[in-house]
């Protein structure tokens, strides 16, 4: 791999909902996971938490006493759901040409907080662990997204010195922020527009094939603007 020219001698990219269609899937698992406990809420509110570590969902979803007295049981139904359904997650369009396009000029990493078993499978279906230095998952670092621990190991492993992330949600972009990275976000986890921009994203693309043409020379240089980092708005 040859590293950028620019700043950023690394790209660092989310896997679910980035570079596998998996938003949707974990959102379900999730709700039925809540369901089993007789917690009643509306998908579209548990949608809105899919991007942050599972460490974090429950409490921020269901608040702090549902989290110290079923916490572990809800994150255990929704490994058990979401394995139900992982048979139809599949990668999303551009995943592998955006991945090797990068590849050639960057060095690449992904930072998850998926369980790894799911982000092996997720990284084996993109079909790119030849060209990508590193891959981390939850059991990588203590907090999970918002927080920037796994990014910051995924980098730090790679070898590189200073990042681009690519993700899909504006945890992802808080992420990002909090290691003074620039964070180019695209729609596929279904931020909008508006909210990914106001979160702190540096650019906002429908999808990964809106990337291959993204000047990433000025992306090298990019950094992360002012309040980038703040806590991302929950309803």
């Amino acid at each position: 791999m040859v590293a950028s020219a620019g700043r950023h001698d690394t790209v660092l990219l989310d896997v679910d909902g980035t570079l596998v269609d998996s938003t949707y899937h974990h959102a379900i698992a999730w709700h039925r996971a809540f369901q089993r406990h007789d917690i009643e809420l509306p998908m579209w509110r548990v949608h809105r938490g899919i991007g942050m570590g599972g460490d974090r969902l429950v409490a921020a979803l269901a608040g702090d006493e549902v989290e110290q007295r079923l916490g572990d049981e809800l994150r255990a139904a929704w490994e058990k759901e979401y394995d139900r359904l992982i048979d139809e997650v599949e990668p999303l369009p551009g995943a592998a040409d955006l991945v090797r396009a990068l590849a050639e000029r960057f060095v690449v990493a992904l930072g998850s907080s998926g369980k790894p078993d799911h982000t092996r499978r997720a990284v084996d279906l993109v079909g790119v662990r030849d060209v990508v230095a590193v891959v981390t998952t939850s059991e990588d670092a203590e907090s999970s997204k918002p927080a920037p621990d796994i990014l910051q190991v995924a980098l730090r492993r790679s070898g590189g010195t200073s990042a681009v992330v690519i993700g899909d949600s504006t945890f992802d972009v808080a992420s990002a922020a909090r290691m003074g990275a620039p964070c180019v976000a695209i729609r596929t986890g279904g931020f909008g527009v508006d909210e990914l921009t106001q979160a702190g994203a540096v650019l906002v693309e429908r999808g990964l094939p809106e990337l291959l043409d993204a000047d990433w020379d000025a992306l090298a240089w990019a950094e992360p603007p002012p309040g980038a980092g703040e806590d991302p708005p929950l309803p």
